[in-house]
């Protein structure tokens, strides 16, 4: 199972919007992400990394195998987070 790198909440949801979710309403520090057709309501922490642990349950609840994830992370052009 590839790693999950540290990425910033914008940055998974750029990762998640690539999977066809959309941005339905940023709430304070939180995204808030919608998908026709789907049940799940994903809720994305706007914080400048996410926890690794936070992305795999976003990933899964997202329907995703952290490997599809880890691809859409990959299209995206990444900053180095400190």
């Amino acid at each position: 199972m590839p790693r999950l790198p540290a990425v910033s909440g914008r940055e998974a949801v750029s990762a998640l919007e690539r999977a066809g979710w959309r941005v339905s309403q940023p709430s304070g520090s939180h995204i808030i992400l919608t998908k026709p057709g789907a049940q799940a309501t994903l809720l994305v922490s706007n914080h400048r990394v996410v926890s690794r642990g936070t992305l795999r349950g976003l990933a899964r609840k997202a329907e995703l195998t952290v490997a599809e994830f880890v691809a859409l992370l990959e299209t995206l052009e990444l900053e180095p987070v400190p």
